[in-house]
């Protein structure tokens, strides 16, 4: 077991443990890009919520979705507010035993947040027969977890770079496509293009995407409905939950609450 403190360093890969539980509260964090050479890992929070971003692609997890990330998959964690931070190691021969090789956002319900709070805070050592049926209610609940899509290819255009970095820590928000135009020197036609052939989206629509991302993120960390309106640019809240309800199929206040 580890409880970490914030900005401590800690490398799964030079312990030999095939299951490690790591736990942590932290704000503002910023992992940036690294890999696990030797375990696969799982990512969650039971509460706060994180952004993580891969080579090429962006997901949110809220409390209510895990990350499966597969050994040597490049990835970044962020996250700006109060988090409770869980991750698992597993080696990566064991993991494979169970999982496949890919990265996957997958549905996290009752019984899996207690068995992986569980995993998180108990002894590396060599499994004990509880712990052993612990692991072996987890890997069936793993089997049957419904699979989120909800993720975000990233243009990696290098015209871009410096201000998808900013979209990625959220010191910025995507503009509208003209003023992007303006900000970049490129011309919106050529904006367009590279977004539709690196994202495979128009760039209004990568936009929008990237603002529903967001405004999970803002509602998980308690904003309130005008609040997150306001700070994502939306003309009005009616407005803001028509376009969150368009995507989730739900409403800002019933999307929280059914996954609670």
């Amino acid at each position: 077991m580890a409880i970490l403190k914030q900005n401590e360093e800690f490398d799964a890969d030079v312990i030999q443990e095939r299951v490690i539980g790591i736990a942590s509260d932290m704000v503002m964090h910023d992992s940036g890009f690294h890999d696990h050479k030797t375990k696969a890992q799982l990512l969650y929070a039971p509460s706060g919520c994180m952004t993580v971003t891969t080579s090429d692609r962006q997901f949110v997890l809220p409390p209510f979705r895990m990350l499966w990330i597969p050994a040597n998959e490049i990835h970044r964690v962020n996250f700006r507010n109060v988090v409770a931070y869980r991750s698992v190691y597993f080696d990566s021969e064991y993991a494979e035993k169970y999982m496949s090789s890919s990265l996957k956002v997958l549905h996290v319900n009752s019984l899996l947040k207690e068995i992986i709070e569980r995993i998180c805070f108990w002894e590396w050592s060599c499994f004990n027969p509880a712990q052993k049926n612990i692991l072996n209610v987890f890997w069936d609940e793993i089997a049957k977890a419904p699979e989120e899509k909800l993720e975000l290819k990233m243009p990696v255009d290098r015209r871009f770079k410096r201000i998808v970095e900013e979209w990625t820590t959220r010191t910025s928000m995507p503009p509208m496509l003209k003023s992007l135009a303006e900000e970049t020197a490129a011309v919106e036609k050529t904006i367009t293009r590279i977004f539709k052939k690196e994202t495979g989206l128009s760039y209004q629509e990568w936009r929008q995407q990237w603002r529903l991302q967001r405004s999970i993120e803002l509602l998980v960390d308690g904003n309130s409905i005008g609040e997150v309106s306001h700070s994502l640019d939306f003309s009005s809240d009616s407005a803001f939950i028509e376009f969150f309800k368009k995507h989730t199929g739900s409403t800002p206040l019933q999307y929280l609450i059914k996954n609670e």
